[in-house]
């Protein structure tokens, strides 16, 4: 699986596993990491389209999990 932003580590084991916690980690790695607010509501409009299993997924999709 290719990651769109490789360079973007978030780190989710030991943090709060809620899933707008989640989104909203990423979403703010993305943007300190210089990606649009277009491209970073993206991934949170794609993110919160299904169920938890498919937000995970997602998040590894776009950033790379630590």
């Amino acid at each position: 699986m290719k990651v769109r932003y490789p360079e973007v580590k978030v780190r989710l084991t030991g943090k709060d596993g809620n899933a707008l916690a989640i989104v909203g980690r990423v979403k703010n790695a993305l943007l300190e990491a210089g990606v649009s607010k277009e491209e970073a509501d993206e991934f949170v409009k794609e993110a919160l389209s299904g169920d938890y299993d498919h937000l995970l997924q997602t998040v590894m999709r776009w950033v790379e999990v630590e």
